[in-house]
């Protein structure tokens, strides 16, 4: 898939495959995680250990899904919340609660430490975020990208990157890789965007290719 997507047309797209296809939400969040989790096995040496940094949303619920099989593939794996695990969404609560029975180490993104031979999947803001990074995530977007560690991997989008104007905000996270997932978004493709997302790569969700082509021929404001 060459084309590149809106944030909007990424909110049609869910919302397509889950009222027209009924695909439920959550099998498309474990689609997403389980091949975003194939790339970095496939494109990255296999870390030492995987820092994944999950916000409350279903981009964290993303970055769940991932620690799930990275840990399966034997990778050492750890998962740092940005917020209270009372406040998930409704299918990264399901994941996470996944991760807690399979006793993944789970800590407060705060109080994680990043650490050199770490490869950091930041799974924190999805492309719907907007407009300035709040504190306290500001000061940990900060800190991830002034530690040393192997690489950094954003799920879909960095962290506090427009993805629409491809502009950061006032935190935003420079990866090495993104992981899109259906398609790029359009952001990524302006200079500025390409230097926070570093190499893209995409991921599929299962939703089925009638949708992309509907959405992308979808008169405007429709």
């Amino acid at each position: 898939m060459t084309d590149a997507l809106t944030r909007e047309q990424v909110r049609q797209v869910d919302r397509i495959a889950a009222d027209d296809y009924h695909i439920p939400t959550l099998i498309l969040m474990e689609n997403a995680g389980r091949n975003a989790a194939h790339i970095i096995l496939d494109d990255i040496k296999p870390p030492d250990r995987a820092l994944i940094f999950c916000g409350t949303g279903n981009n964290g619920g993303d970055g769940f899904v991932i620690a799930r099989h990275l840990h399966n593939a034997g990778i050492e794996v750890a998962i740092a919340l940005a917020g209270d695990a009372d406040r998930l969404a409704p299918d990264a609560a399901v994941n996470h609660r996944i991760c807690d029975a399979l006793g993944i180490p789970l800590v407060p993104a705060n109080n994680a430490p990043v650490r050199p031979d770490d490869c950091v999947v930041d799974a924190l803001l999805g492309t719907g975020f907007g407009g300035d990074v709040r504190e306290p995530l500001a000061t940990l977007i900060h800190r991830i990208n002034d530690s040393p560690k192997q690489c950094v991997i954003a799920v879909d989008v960095p962290s506090g990157l427009d993805c629409d104007t491809g502009r950061p905000a006032n935190a935003c996270i420079r990866a090495d890789l993104t992981i899109s997932f259906v398609a790029e978004k359009v952001g990524y493709r302006t200079e500025t965007g390409r230097q926070y997302t570093g190499h893209v790569r995409i991921a599929d969700i299962g939703a089925p290719p009638e949708i992309i082509r509907r959405v992308l021929t979808a008169p405007a404001g429709r």
